[in-house]
């Protein structure tokens, strides 16, 4: 599905199943919560590509699987705006990303 592969200076608030290929430039602590009776973890990084970089959410062991300097395909992804700045998040369902070599 090429048809959805976009940079990351294309992408804007409320996109969803958008593919988006980029570096891992760095990824912040991990941080521990509580949703629906069930413990979860949540960490903020920044994936970059050649048009720009933007703030990547990642849940639960995808924090674990992904490191810096990782070049990864996120698999329909989808944005919204939070505190003002467009974050892009991986989503629950499908393949949602893949790590090339």
């Amino acid at each position: 599905m090429e048809d959805y592969l976009k940079k990351i200076k294309e992408l804007k608030v409320g996109m969803n199943k958008v593919d988006v290929v980029g570096k891992i430039k760095e990824i912040g602590n991990a941080v521990e919560f509580e949703s629906n009776g069930k413990k979860a973890r949540i960490a903020n990084a920044i994936i970059k590509d050649d048009s720009g970089e933007i703030k990547l959410i990642i849940f639960n062991d995808d924090i674990d699987k992904i490191k810096v300097g990782d070049k990864i395909k996120i698999c329909q992804g989808y944005t919204l705006e939070y505190s003002n700045e467009l974050r892009l998040y991986i989503s629950k369902y499908g393949k949602r990303y893949e790590v090339i070599k």
